[in-house]
């Protein structure tokens, strides 16, 4: 059940309706601008969509295409290759891209709690990650969890190439694993319900973060040249989008009707059960106290030491080249609850 706390939204939006940059620009013409999602279309996506659906993009002189992505890895390849200009990207997926020289720089974090989180069933024997290795691990190659699996493997201590991983549609994780195709799949924490609703007391998981892996989720990263040759544009997507998701969080309804709208075959009730999952990963004191989607410089430094040590192909780079809050609107926080 959604709450809503009257209260904290009213600071949220005055400061949004108080914001200069709100005003139509209607002296400039809209520039195209393309965003590659990081999956296709969920809760998560929905303010996107909102802000596309109320015009806001259009008023900031942005004419949004939104893509259908095919997991984080794909997301940061076509955006560094000027496919895209945007994308929703793992964080720490889109730096160990830029490590091996990847044009793209992080600007808004959406999660700023990694949702990765493995799931298996009681029957399977399994207890815990000193278990996995010579078990299958299904899930799509573009999977960020799959990128970032070595970086798990050594982590627990157990051998990166003692799993064997299957190829599985994004929609295929359940049934996969409720047929004993698979036994262990990668999921993202905000699909936890729809998990608890079909394995009720026989679904079995572990949350990265609870063990100390808790980098950055998905980020919006935009092509390095595009960056350079249009900030104002790309810095004004990245404060429609803050608006965006401020307007959802504190009422998520408006926002799932445009996505329902524009996206088919989704649940309502699974997206609101997501949606309040998304919240707590967006939650934590830097998008709180600083500004909502806004990365904390010493949590990324932390990150990107995290991966030089677990991930032997990330290459030394400068840190602070590889993200940015300038283009946010500090005006615009996250909840504290």
């Amino acid at each position: 059940m959604l709450v809503h706390r009257r209260a904290t939204h009213r600071v949220v939006l005055g400061g949004l309706l108080a914001a200069p940059w709100l005003t139509p620009r209607t002296a400039r013409a809209a520039e195209p601008l393309s965003l590659v999602l990081n999956w296709t279309p969920t809760a998560d996506h929905a303010p996107y969509y909102y802000a596309k659906a109320k015009g806001w993009y259009a008023e900031a002189g942005i004419d949004l295409t939104i893509e259908v992505g095919r997991g984080s890895a794909a997301s940061a390849q076509r955006v560094a290759a000027g496919a895209a200009q945007l994308g929703i990207v793992d964080m720490a997926t889109g730096l160990l891209a830029r490590s091996k020289g990847a044009n793209i720089v992080a600007l808004m974090a959406v999660y700023a709690n990694s949702p990765q989180t493995f799931y298996w069933l009681k029957p399977s024997g399994i207890t815990g990650p000193k278990d996995f290795p010579g078990h299958s691990i299904g899930n799509p190659p573009g999977d960020a969890a799959r990128a970032m699996w070595p970086a798990f493997a050594r982590k627990v201590g157990i051998d990166p190439t003692s799993v064997r991983f299957v190829n599985i549609a994004p929609t295929a994780k359940i049934q996969s694993l409720r047929a004993g195709a698979i036994d262990i799949t990668s999921d993202f924490y905000n699909e936890h319900d729809l998990k608890v609703q079909e394995f009720g007391d026989q679904l079995k998981f572990l949350m990265w973060r609870d063990i100390g892996l808790n980098t950055y989720g998905n980020s919006v990263f935009a092509n390095g040249d595009v960056l350079a040759q249009k900030p104002q544009l790309v810095g004004d997507f990245v404060r429609v989008s803050q608006r965006a998701f401020a307007a959802c969080v504190a009422d998520i309804r408006p926002g799932l009707a445009a996505l329902l709208a524009a996206v088919s075959g989704l649940s309502e009730a699974n997206q609101l059960h997501q949606w309040e999952r998304i919240k707590e990963l967006m939650r934590d004191p830097t998008t709180v106290q600083v500004a909502l989607g806004a990365y904390n410089p010493d949590r990324v430094a932390a990150d990107v030491e995290l991966l030089r040590a677990y991930l032997p192909e990330m290459q030394p780079m400068p840190v602070e080249q590889s993200y940015s809050n300038r283009f946010l609107d500090h005006a615009i926080r996250m909840t504290a609850a």
